[in-house]
C-alpha cells in the first residue's frame, strides 16, 4: 500500500504535478508503518530533502489509527497542519478528522478580556494598549477558533497578551462564567474527536507532566505518536518534568488580585495591599540576582545571606496574601483562584529552596524586568519511559540531526528509548557539487581577545563580494552583538541583527533585501527555510560547545562523572554535534541550492574530536582557502 502511493502512477503524484518519490523516502514511510503495525518504537534521522514529513504522514493517514504528530515549534506545527496535512488528505482520499492544538496560552480567553477590559479604563491605562484590547474585542466576536495568531490587528510580541490569555495557575475552570465558550475548552474537544491531531512538543510535554484541571485528557486516546523535529524533546522534557518559579506568575497573580479589588472587592484596601507587596518582593529579588540574560546556579546563590533574605520575604509575601485571600473566600471566582495559586506558588518557592534533593539542577536566569527559578532533572529517562509503558502504541522519532558520527545512543539514552529499529537516511542533495566547506586558516583560538575584530577583518571583503545573502550564526548574544557593530562600522551593505525586531520580520526582511547580512545566535540555527540565490553563505563563529558555566551543563557533567562516564566525550561532544548539524543544515535546502559553509574554529582540523564533528557533516568538499570559496561563489552561484 505504501509502494503504491509513492509510485509514480500512485495517489500523490497525481495529487501533485512533478512530484518524484525517492527510495530513502519511501523506506522511511515503510519502516514508520511497519512500526505502527508492531506498536513499537522508531528512530529515524532523516537527511535535509529525504521528504521525511510525506514519509510519515502518509502512513499515518492509512493507518486507521488515532495519530498525534508533535512539531518542535509552533511555526512547523502551522505550516504542517495549514500545508502538508491538507495536501495528503487530499491525495490519498482521507476522510478521518484533523485538529490543531496548541497550548492555551495562545488562545483567547474570553473572561479575562472582560476583566482586562473594565481595568483598561483606569486613568493609568495605555492609550495603544487600550486599542489593541478593543480591536481584539472586535475579531473575538467573529473567530471561531480564539487563536490569537489569527488576530492581524494583534503584534506577536504585544504586551496585552498575557493579560487575555489563561495559565493553568490562573484558569477558573469549570467556575469561569465563560467556561461554555471557553476556546480551549473547544479546540480540546476538537482534538478529542479527531483522528490526527497536530500539537508541538511544549504542549505534548506540558500534557504529560501536569493534566490540566477541567479540560479532560489529550494523550491517552491516541495510538500512534509521531515527533518531528524529536532532537529538541529531551531538553523541552526536562523543562517540564522539573518545577518553575517565576516574577511574571508573582506579577499576574497581584494583578488578578488588584483587579478583583477594583470590580469586586472595594471594601478589602487590604487586597491592593499585599498585591503591591508582592510585586516588590519580585523586584527586590530581581535587582540582586544580576546582570538581564544571565543563567546562574540557584543553590550557589542561596548560599548569600542577601539572597537568602530575599527568598524570605518573598515567602512572608506570599504567606501574607494567602491569609488576605482566605478572608475574601466566597466573594468571587476570580479571588478564590488566586487563593489556590497562591498555595501553589508559596508551595514551588519552598521546593525550588530546598536544594538538599538530589538527581536536580538547580538554576536561575534573569530578563531585563523578570527572573525564574528552576529545578531540573538530570535524566528525563525513566520518566519518559514510564509514560511510553503506559501508552504503548507505537512511537516515532524523526529529525535531521539525532545522530553523532552515525551513532544514536545520545538520543535514545536521554529519552529511555529501545527502539525496534533506527537508522539514517542520507540527504539527496548532491554536496560534491552544491556546497564548499571552510575553515580558514591563521584564526585566532576561540574567545580570544579580539576574536570579533579578527573575524570582520577576515570575512567583510567575501561578504561584500557575495552581495551580502549571508548568515552569520553565533554561539552567544555578546559576540552577535559585537559582531554587528563592527559589520555596521565596515559594510556598505544592510546588516540586520536578531533581536532588533520579531524573528519573522527580521526573516522578511532579510528575504526582501536580497544583499544583507543577518547576524544571529540560537533562534536562527533551526527551524530556517531559505532557498535560492536569497541565501548562499552561512558562516559559525565557532563549535557551539555550551557555556561551561552552565549551571545545567556543570549539573549533568558532574552525574555523567558519577557514573563513570567521560562527561566531554559523553554530553558535551554529542550536545554540540547537533547544534552544529543544525547551523549547517541551514544552507542546502533544496536540490538546486548552492552555497559556501564557513567554520571559523581552528579546533575542527587541530584536536582529535575535530574528526566526530566533520564525521557527522553531510559530506562536503573542505578547503582551508577562503579565495576557493570566494571563487566557488563567484562561479558556481554569481554567474549562474
Amino acid at each position: 500500500m505504501i509502494a503504491t502511493a509513492f509510485s509514480p502512477q500512485g495517489a500523490i503524484s497525481q495529487a501533485i504535478p512533478g512530484f518524484q518519490a525517492r527510495q530513502p523516502q519511501i523506506d522511511m514511510a515503510v519502516a514508520v508503518a511497519d512500526a505502527i503495525g508492531q506498536q513499537s518504537q522508531l528512530v529515524v534521522e532523516a537527511g535535509t530533502g529525504t521528504g521525511k514529513t510525506y514519509a510519515y504522514l502518509v502512513p499515518a493517514l492509512l493507518s486507521n489509527k488515532k495519530v498525534i504528530i508533535s512539531t518542535g515549534s509552533k511555526n512547523l506545527q502551522e505550516q504542517l497542519y495549514h500545508r502538508d496535512l491538507p495536501t495528503m488528505v487530499q491525495a490519498l482520499g482521507f476522510f478521518g478528522r484533523v485538529a490543531l492544538l496548541k497550548g492555551r496560552s495562545n488562545y483567547l480567553c474570553l473572561e479575562r478580556l472582560s476583566r482586562q477590559m473594565i481595568e483598561s479604563h483606569s486613568e493609568s491605562a495605555q492609550a495603544a494598549l487600550f486599542s489593541q484590547l478593543v480591536q481584539v474585542r472586535s475579531w473575538a466576536s467573529e473567530t471561531q477558533t480564539g487563536d490569537l495568531g489569527e488576530c492581524d490587528e494583534l503584534p506577536e510580541d504585544s504586551l496585552i497578551i498575557p493579560s487575555i490569555t489563561s495559565t493553568n495557575d490562573n484558569c477558573l475552570g469549570k467556575e469561569c462564567p465563560s467556561y461554555q465558550d471557553c476556546f480551549v475548552l473547544k479546540a480540546r474537544k476538537k482534538a478529542l474527536e479527531a483522528d490526527v491531531v497536530v500539537v508541538n512538543h511544549h504542549l505534548f510535554l506540558a500534557d504529560l507532566a501536569i493534566k490540566e484541571t477541567g479540560f479532560g485528557e489529550l494523550i491517552p486516546e491516541a495510538e500512534v505518536f509521531i515527533f518531528d523535529e524529536a532532537h529538541q524533546l529531551p531538553d523541552i522534557a526536562s523543562e517540564y518534568f522539573g518545577q518553575s518559579l517565576s516574577s511574571r506568575q508573582l506579577h499576574e497573580l497581584a494583578k488578578d488580585i488588584e483587579i478583583a479589588y477594583r470590580t469586586e472587592a472595594k471594601d478589602m484596601r487590604q487586597l491592593q495591599k499585599v498585591a503591591e507587596r508582592l510585586v516588590q518582593s519580585a523586584y527586590d529579588m530581581r535587582l540582586i540576582l544580576g546582570e538581564p540574560g544571565f543563567r546562574g546556579n540557584w543553590r550557589e546563590a542561596l548560599a548569600s545571606d542577601t539572597t537568602r533574605r530575599e527568598v524570605n520575604r518573598m515567602q512572608d509575601a506570599l504567606t501574607l496574601t494567602i491569609d488576605v485571600l482566605k478572608l475574601a473566600l466566597g466573594r468571587s471566582q476570580l479571588l478564590d483562584a488566586a487563593f489556590e495559586r497562591a498555595n501553589t506558588l508559596l508551595g514551588r518557592l519552598k521546593r525550588v529552596c530546598d536544594v538538599s534533593i538530589t538527581g536536580y539542577s538547580y538554576w536561575f536566569d534573569t530578563s531585563t524586568r523578570h527572573f525564574a527559578l528552576h529545578i531540573t532533572p538530570l535524566s528525563v529517562a525513566d520518566k519518559f519511559q514510564e509514560q511510553i509503558a503506559i501508552k504503548q502504541g507505537a512511537w516515532i522519532f524523526t529529525s535531521a540531526t539525532l545522530s553523532v558520527s552515525g551513532d544514536f545512543d545520545h538520543f535514545t539514552q536521554r529519552l529511555g528509548l529501545t527502539p525496534r529499529a533506527q537508522f539514517s537516511l542520507p540527504s539527496p542533495f548532491d554536496y560534491q557539487r552544491q556546497a564548499r566547506l571552510c575553515v580558514p586558516r591563521y584564526l585566532p583560538e576561540p574567545n580570544s581577545p579580539g576574536m570579533a575584530e579578527k573575524l570582520v577583518t577576515m570575512l567583510a571583503p567575501l561578504i561584500e563580494h557575495n552581495r551580502g545573502r549571508c548568515f552569520f550564526l553565533c554561539t552567544s548574544h555578546s559576540m552577535m552583538r559585537e559582531l554587528g557593530a563592527r559589520f555596521r562600522d565596515t559594510l556598505t551593505l544592510p546588516v540586520l541583527l536578531q533581536g532588533e525586531q520579531s524573528k519573522h520580520k527580521t526573516l522578511a526582511e532579510f528575504m526582501a533585501l536580497g544583499n544583507a547580512l543577518l547576524v544571529a545566535t540560537g533562534a536562527f540555527w533551526e527551524g530556517i527555510d531559505v532557498r535560492g540565490d536569497a541565501l548562499t553563505c552561512v558562516i559559525i563563529d565557532k563549535l557551539p560547545f555550551t557555556s561551561p558555566d552552565d549551571p545545567l551543563l556543570k549539573a549533568r557533567v558532574e552525574d555523567c562523572r558519577l557514573r563513570g562516564g567521560d562527561p566531554f566525550a559523553d554530553v558535551q561532544i554529542p550536545e554540540a554535534v547537533i547544534t552544529l548539524k543544525q547551523g549547517v543544515g541551514r544552507l542546502i535546502r533544496d536540490t538546486h541550492d548552492k552555497g559556501a559553509l564557513i567554520i571559523c574554529d581552528n579546533r575542527l582540523v587541530t584536536r582529535d574530536y575535530g574528526g566526530v564533528f566533520l564525521a557527522s557533516l553531510p559530506p562536503i568538499p573542505r578547503t582551508r582557502d577562503l579565495a576557493i570559496i570566494e571563487q566557488f561563489l563567484t562561479q558556481e552561484i554569481n554567474e549562474t
